[in-house]
């Protein structure tokens, strides 16, 4: 079942603690959330934040070229996930995506366009995009 979708928007990152709040409210029961945006829109910083609100304490950044980073968090895990650089769904496939997906733990997924035919069938869709003026609009679907 398709959720309607919100919308929130920010422009700094002072705003990003309650951001990541309310997007954690939202994706209550929520996995796996995939995040969709242009080079720099800010995914990986948004990322950061969410992982601070669940109490990660170690450095957080993207895994560009190790694919997943393991982070502990106050209750269980989080993976973050970078598929920038991977040519096909067989490298993910590889490295056992499914079962990060299936682990119950977070699995934070940045340019989860290059693995669409295995995303899980319950998600959460964050499109982050940033405006001429430096506004990020971030559209939430959960599916």
């Amino acid at each position: 079942m398709i959720e309607q979708p919100a919308t929130i928007y920010f422009r700094d990152e002072e705003e990003l603690a309650a951001v990541s709040a309310k997007l954690l409210q939202m994706g209550s029961g929520m996995q796996v959330w995939l995040f969709e945006g242009h080079m720099g829109a800010g995914k990986t910083t948004l990322i950061k934040a969410v992982c601070k609100q669940l109490g990660v304490k170690s450095h957080v950044q993207s895994p560009t070229f190790s694919l997943v980073n393991e982070y502990e968090a106050q209750n269980g895990c989080v993976y973050h996930f970078d598929f920038y650089r991977i040519k096909d769904e067989t490298e993910a496939l590889d490295m056992g995506i499914e079962e990060y997906f299936d682990s119950g733990c977070f699995c934070f997924v940045e340019w989860p366009g290059k693995i669409e035919i295995l995303w899980p069938e319950k998600y959460m869709l964050l499109n982050l995009q940033a405006d001429e003026t430096g506004m990020r609009i971030l559209e939430i679907k959960k599916i």
